[in-house]
């Protein structure tokens, strides 16, 4: 190399490979070639031969560099010219010069795109590892013909132009997948918030025991199991857990155990390598992976099959694993919440369920209780559920509760819990046509549902229960008026402000917005309320 070659290469090297900021290193690359080359613009493109599309990602010219987005859709005779270029085996670049862009099989289009048709060009293909990521163009208006020395010039910039292409197409790749990561923990941040809310409905009355469990476990990194009903709230307290502790920061990741087929259990859990198996084509992170430093909720665990138990109780054990078809051993810093309707004890009984993972994730058990046996809660859920439900189907007016409409709201044994209460209320506001809603299409419950005054004392409702049920049944006789002649608290011979702490005590709903009031003026207050449980 001539003394001028490698005083030309040390230059244009700085340049190219001197900045991340690809607009701005094209622009010092020009800056360089224009004293010597016929230039006016210069461009830079990356290729997808999968998909046939040149996307030039930036120019330079006189007023400076610039990051741009211009895609030109090859047509099939241009793809076949791209597909001998970027395959070649020889470890040469491919570089050609024009005298109009126009002129060229693939300068056709790219030019049109850009707008430079009539320019003259000089075109190099670097060739990085005998691959070819993209392109480098320089162009003149004047249509000024590139001598043999200029395409000599560029050819010793093959590599220099390669890993810059290289190194920028993987700064994009990073960039995009950051992008994707950070929208991806602000929805899951946001749903969150959605869910758990500011408080749980029930936290001081039918699920303040669990609650108080709930705040006793969150700040320790023990496992915790989850027990109850389907619909009953767990995905809700498994949130409190996660944003009452110290991982609230890092990832919370669901998984229903019981919605994944048992051959991708594995897969999904634990991540696999690419070709661990037929369809898997790229390496993919596991459920475990992306939780690290966070929270993983595995809901119906009883679902699992045994195979994955196994893996599951290693990871809690040692808190290690490796993806399906690799060998590498990974870490996993996770804190695990389990959650089942099942009968877990039944299941060990019957080989269904590993009793040492049993036991190892069963260090904190909650047992969550029916929202038949938190009948206190069900106003406050009513109040929110219909307003909630109210706005996300824009409804001009909020309907009132009908006469009687609560007590046949509490009255019933809910089994789908509140879940079911949530889409009756749904449903209701679907069909009430202007009127207070009745609940009417409500199935009411079986004889053998209902408590009579036989039962044992185990069966009795408690006397929270049975005091707000008394309250809700006068606020309806009274349309939701507590004050005055016909108001409940003189049907209920209690001073007015005695009543209302009552029942802001058992989260009864009162004020002008609440369902069970007439539409009538009057001074109350209005309760909040948030979901949970």
């Amino acid at each position: 190399m001539a003394m001028d070659d490698q005083r030309f290469f040390h230059e244009m090297t700085l340049r190219i490979c001197g900045s991340l900021d690809i607009d701005a290193a094209l622009w010092q690359c020009f800056l360089f070639l224009r004293k010597t080359f016929p230039l006016d613009t210069m461009f830079l493109n990356i290729f997808d031969l999968d998909l046939g599309i040149v996307e030039t990602i930036a120019r330079a010219d006189a007023t400076g560099g610039h990051v741009i987005s211009a895609k030109t859709i090859l047509p099939e005779s241009a793809r076949s010219f791209f597909a001998d270029v970027l395959t070649r085996a020889e470890k040469a670049p491919y570089l050609y010069t024009v005298a109009r862009m126009r002129d060229h099989i693939t300068g056709l289009h790219v030019s049109a795109t850009l707008g430079i048709q009539d320019s003259g060009a000089l075109v190099i293909f670097p060739k990085l590892t005998h691959q070819t990521l993209g392109a480098v163009i320089l162009t003149n208006r004047a249509g000024r013909p590139y001598s043999g020395e200029h395409v000599r010039l560029l050819e010793l910039l093959n590599e220099p132009f390669g890993i810059a292409i290289s190194n920028y197409s993987r700064f994009r790749e990073i960039s995009r997948l950051r992008d994707i990561l950070e929208e991806e923990n602000r929805y899951l941040s946001e749903d969150l918030h959605k869910q758990i809310g500011e408080e749980i409905i029930g936290d001081s009355f039918g699920l303040k025991t669990v609650m108080d469990m709930v705040r006793q476990v969150a700040p320790l990194s023990s496992p915790v199991l989850l027990l109850g009903e389907t619909g009953v709230g767990k995905e809700v307290v498994a949130n409190a857990i996660h944003k009452w502790s110290p991982r609230r920061g890092g990832p919370f990741i669901k998984v229903n155990c019981g919605a994944i087929p048992d051959t991708l259990v594995d897969s999904e859990l634990f991540g696999h390598e690419k070709g661990a198996f037929t369809g898997a084509v790229a390496q993919k992170r596991g459920r475990f992976e992306r939780a690290h430093r966070g929270t993983i909720f595995l809901d119906e665990i009883g679902d699992l099959p045994t195979g994955a138990q196994t893996r599951l109780l290693r990871i809690l054990q040692e808190k290690e694993f490796e993806r399906v078809g690799g060998s590498e051993t990974l870490k996993a810093d996770v804190r695990v919440i389990a959650a089942t309707h099942r009968n877990l004890e039944a299941m060990i009984a019957d080989g269904r369920f590993r009793e040492d993972l049993y036991f190892r994730i069963r260090v904190f058990p909650i047992s969550i209780p029916p929202l038949r046996d938190r009948i206190s809660d069900i106003p406050a859920f009513i109040h929110y559920f219909i307003h909630k439900k109210a706005k996300e189907m824009s409804l001009a007016h909020i309907p009132p509760l009908a006469p009687g409409a609560l007590n046949l709201l509490t009255r019933y044994k809910w089994p789908g819990n509140v879940r079911e209460l949530q889409n009756a209320v749904e449903r209701e506001l679907i069909v009430h046509g202007g009127q207070p809603l009745s609940f009417s299409n409500l199935i009411s419950p079986a004889p053998q549902q209902v408590a009579s005054s036989r039962e044992p004392p185990s069966a009795l409702d408690s006397l929270n229960s049975a005091v707000s049920r008394h309250i809700v049944k006068a606020m309806e006789t009274t349309g939701g008026k507590i004050e005055g002649p016909n108001g409940a608290a003189r049907l209920l011979e209690i001073n007015p402000s005695t009543l209302r702490k009552k029942m802001k005590k058992l989260g009864i709903p009162f004020g002008r917005n609440t369902p069970s009031a007439k539409k009538t003026p009057h001074t109350e207050t209005k309760e909040k309320n948030r979901p949970g449980g």
